[in-house]
């Protein structure tokens, strides 16, 4: 599993950078603060109908949650559904906010 820094990612979006994010908090975390992610909880990614995005298996994924814990679960599943460029934001939204 790889991992990006929240820097980088802010500054991807600061760019305007079409990047693919995936939320897997709570429906209740996103609502409260989400960077615009595509909101999938980490108890349903297992059962995530990735046929919206299988056309993105090759193509760079950035997941996130509260600290990085759920999006490195996270992570490790989508690998094994044959995603090859999984990216874990490093500290989750907690680093987030902490920084911007």
């Amino acid at each position: 599993m790889l991992t990006i820094t929240p820097e980088e990612v802010k500054k991807r979006l600061d760019a305007n950078e079409n990047l693919q994010l995936v939320d897997v908090r709570e429906s209740f975390e996103h609502d409260a603060f989400n960077i615009g992610g595509l909101l999938v909880p980490l108890g349903k990614i297992k059962d995530f109908d990735t046929s919206e995005i299988d056309n993105l298996k090759e193509q760079e994924v950035i997941l996130y949650c509260r600290s990085g814990n759920r999006s490195g679960q996270a992570a490790l599943i989508l690998e094994t559904l044959g995603f090859t460029n999984v990216k874990n934001l490093i500290g989750g939204m907690l680093a987030w906010q902490e920084k911007f």
